[in-house]
């Protein structure tokens, strides 16, 4: 039916009973419980009516009056017993009409004589009590499709279907009563039609089947269908009622119910065999044996029935596939099929009898495996001619039986084990196949991953859909080198093997899985590869699956037929149920050389960074004075280790360039050091020991001094050493307090302008009171009382022993035991490097001992 358009709302609010739908021209009242036509609901636009299955009792003049293109109308199964002469007046376009199984009492021929463009007249299964039909239907020229008669029709006049005999029908079909009274011989030979159709029962007279025959003589049908042909009694009388069949041409016969014995089917069958029918079936036949019949031998049997095929199907009685004891008429029939029989044997003879079947079918018949092999046959050359053997919907369980069965056919290509109890490996081994099996089906069993190697290796189609496998046994598959189309749909295989190698595989069906992971590595041993399905599994959505749906998309080398809709992310939970269709992971996620790019690149950019900032603010300097200070403290610690412990007590240890000598030397020492309480103090050029490292004796000073005096100039900005003092001073102060450091200007300076090694002295000079010296004399008195307070009293705690320094005057002069305390070893920095000035007021300053 067709799917129902946005406008299928019903167009009548107030019964709204059918659903209109296909944008007005398709109504739906199917099963309504509808007593009338409710013709208020139809649009004029209606095509296609369906009442059928409701409880109409007849059919008005109005009912589909407005209703000018209706084409198709359906009213079966009502209990319409009355039909209006004008009911159809304005529908001359109606071309399907079916009035099956209703209550007419008559043919309505007045009704339909409007209708000269129907094709389809379906009218049988009422209450006619005949079947003539009028003189109107002559007229209907298009018409293909007849059926006509009911259970009260109790025969057959010759006069009845006149109004036919220049109709070439596509189908006609006739019932009368079970109980068939009459058949006036001609009633049937004017029909002209491809399909013939009969349900009548001919029990009270049998002979009325010769007069059928003989009206259908020498006519060519394409089916022939005799219904209940025998209903209530088995035909025991001796004379034969289908002699005519070999003056009729049919492509096919059907028995369809019906009782049938050993007798009437010999009869049958004796004529088939002469007579060009080329198919042959039996269905739901209640079949018995013959009391009466006797065997007289092989003169009995059935020996050229040649049939292109011959379907058994639903045969109450399993007896009837040797209704004569024999096999014999199976012997020239090409496709056999024997479905819902239930035999439980197939004797050895049985096989030997079906030497010219090709195409096998005994699916759906309970099978057991000692139902179809019996070890102690012989089946040696039996079914030479066998291309397709079909076992499916049965109960087998033995694939090594059904190997040893089928091992000696060998035309046998298709093998069909569908629907059964297979693949045990208890049941699965030493299997014998022969080598031209090329089609293997064996889809819903029950499959052990070792039972696979049981299976042909020979096969180029392998259908092992819904047989719950949860893994693949790689070793048969290694085996399989032919093997083009492999069908794993709705198993449970949890991953797909890396290193699958099948040269020749051209399809392969995964969908309704249980794995997460695929890319193309999977099939990269796959060259042939064209066609693969695996939708329906509970993929992660990676950046791997991503690289395979891509590669797989843009170069079409292989076609993924149930993309897209069927692919969705089960993992992460984030992208649960998403179309993997709009999954775009982000580049970066997924390039693995974009990755190394970005991380090479960033690496060196922090690098450069670090290297950039390590620049800018003297790192390395600040690493090294670092090192140096542990260095001196590590050989301190080594020298009062040995007994070597020995310093001097400073009230402050001078800070200065080398170009601000002259200002220490003639202004600061001698204010400091020459008064009534004078302070001891510490410079360089003085009071350094000979022969020990530079940064010791700037540290051991710097250690032994209250505080640190900073005379701060230009000079000192641009003195390297000076700036090692600066920083051991910082180092000693931090964990104590700044206020040890005394900071000097001599010359204005913008903390601004400092280097960024500095930036310990910027902060000092933004946050700290700093003295600054005076050009005006009379402002130098107040500075060097200022600078006093800070030092404090010059009260000295400590003296240090075994002084080997000699002391300068306070007025100028250096000594003359140093010439530059810095040892050769270590260069110092430009302004310490210069040699002191030597004056005429030398001394030595004497040794003073603790």
């Amino acid at each position: 039916m067709t799917t129902p358009s946005s406008s299928s709302s019903p167009t009548n609010s107030e019964e709204g009973v059918c659903h209109i739908y296909n944008s007005g021209r398709s109504a739906d009242c199917l099963g309504k419980q509808l007593d009338r036509v409710p013709w208020k609901q139809f649009p004029s636009t209606l095509e296609d009516i369906d009442l059928s299955y409701n409880k109409l009792q007849a059919v008005h003049a109005d009912d589909f009056l407005s209703l000018p293109q209706l084409r198709i109308l359906k009213l079966r199964y009502n209990n319409i017993s009355h039909i209006a002469n004008d009911a159809f007046k304005n529908n001359t376009l109606l071309e399907q009409l079916d009035i099956f199984n209703n209550s007419l009492q008559e043919i309505p021929s007045t009704s339909l004589t409007p209708l000269l463009n129907l094709k389809q007249l379906y009218m049988s299964n009422n209450l006619y009590k005949h079947a003539t039909l009028a003189a109107s239907f002559s007229k209907f020229v298009k018409l293909q499709v007849l059926s006509m008669g009911g259970p009260l029709v109790m025969g057959l006049k010759k006069e009845d279907f006149l109004p036919l005999k220049n109709i070439r029908l596509q189908g006609f079909a006739i019932k009368c009563s079970s109980n068939l009274s009459y058949y006036e011989p001609g009633s049937l030979a004017v029909i002209q039609t491809k399909q013939m159709g009969f349900d009548m029962a001919i029990d009270q007279r049998p002979t009325a089947l010769l007069d059928m025959l003989r009206d259908l003589a020498n006519k060519t049908f394409s089916v022939i269908q005799f219904r209940n042909l025998f209903e209530f009694t088995y035909y025991v009388e001796k004379k034969d009622l289908f002699q005519s069949l070999k003056d009729i041409t049919a492509y096919q016969m059907i028995f369809h119910r019906g009782k049938f014995n050993e007798n009437l089917l010999r009869m049958a069958l004796m004529n088939l065999q002469v007579a060009p029918i080329k198919r042959l079936r039996l269905q739901y036949i209640d079949f018995a044996r013959s009391p009466t019949f006797v065997d007289s031998g092989a003169g009995s049997s059935i020996t050229d029935l040649a049939l292109d095929k011959m379907d058994l199907w639903y045969i109450s009685n399993p007896d009837i596939l040797r209704f004569d004891w024999r096999f014999t008429w199976f012997n020239k029939i090409k496709e056999l099929s024997i479905q819902y029989v239930y035999f439980n044997s197939a004797p050895c003879d049985s096989w030997l009898e079906m030497a010219g079947v090709k195409f096998l079918d005994v699916s759906n018949n309970r099978l057991k495996n000692d139902f179809i092999f019996n070890q102690r046959c012989n089946y040696k050359g039996t079914m030479p001619n066998l291309h397709s053997f079909n076992l499916s919907s049965n109960e087998l369980t033995s694939l090594k039986d059904l190997s040893l069965l089928t091992k000696e056919f060998q035309q046998m290509q298709v093998l069909d084990l569908s629907n059964n109890r297979l693949g045990s490996a208890e049941y699965s081994r030493d299997c014998v196949w022969q080598s031209n099996i090329t089609r293997l089906i064996a889809r819903h069993n029950y499959f052990e991953s070792e039972a696979l190697g049981c299976l042909p290796t020979t096969v180029h189609y392998l259908d092992l859909s819904y047989c719950d496998l949860d893994k693949l046994h790689m070793t048969y598959f290694e085996k399989t080198t032919n093997l083009k189309e492999l069908l794993l749909s709705g198993n449970k295989i949890k991953f797909i093997p890396s290193k699958w190698k099948s040269p020749s595989l051209q399809s392969l069906a995964l969908d309704g899985n249980s794995f997460g992971l695929i890319s193309k590595a999977f099939f990269q041993d796959m060259p042939q590869l064209s066609f693969l399905r695996a939708g329906n599994n509970p993929y992660h959505c990676t950046c791997e699956l991503y690289a395979f749906i891509q590669d797989t998309m843009l170069k079409r080398k292989v076609n993924v037929t149930d993309w897209s809709w069927n692919y969705r992310c089960y993992h992460p939970e984030a992208f649960l149920n998403t179309f993997i269709s709009t999954y775009f992971p982000s580049q970066v996620a997924c390039d693995i050389r974009l990755v190394i790019i970005i991380c090479v690149a960033t690496t060196t950019a922090v690098i450069l960074i670090l290297m950039l900032i390590c620049y800018i603010f003297d790192l390395p300097w600040y690493t090294k004075a670092t090192y140096q200070i542990i260095r001196a403290k590590y050989r301190a610690h080594k020298e009062r280790a040995a007994g070597e412990t020995g310093t001097f007590t400073y009230h402050a240890f001078i800070s200065y360039s080398h170009s601000d000598a002259d200002w220490v030397r003639l202004h600061l020492l001698p204010c400091l050091e020459n008064n009534r309480s004078p302070y001891r103090l510490c410079i360089h050029e003085r009071d350094f020991m000979p022969g020990k490292w530079i940064i010791d004796n700037i540290i051991e000073n710097i250690e032994s001094s209250r505080k640190v005096i900073f005379v701060l100039s230009r000079n000192f900005v641009n003195s390297e050493w000076c700036n090692y003092e600066l920083y051991f001073a910082q180092q000693r102060a931090m964990g104590k307090t700044f206020s040890d450091i005394i900071l000097v200007v001599k010359e204005a300076i913008d903390p601004s302008s400092l280097p960024s090694k500095y930036c310990k002295l910027k902060k000092m000079l933004s946050t700290k009171t700093y003295l600054e010296w005076p050009e005006q004399v009379n402002q130098q008195v107040f500075f060097w009382e200022q600078l006093k307070s800070v030092l404090g009293k010059p009260t000295m705690t400590r003296e240090r022993a075994q002084s080997v320094k000699s002391r300068t005057s306070s007025v100028g002069g250096v000594s003359v035991v140093m010439e530059e305390v810095y040892p050769a070893a270590v260069k110092p920095h430009t302004d310490k490097e210069a040699k002191p000035k030597k004056e005429s007021n030398q001394r030595q300053i004497p040794v003073e001992a603790l």
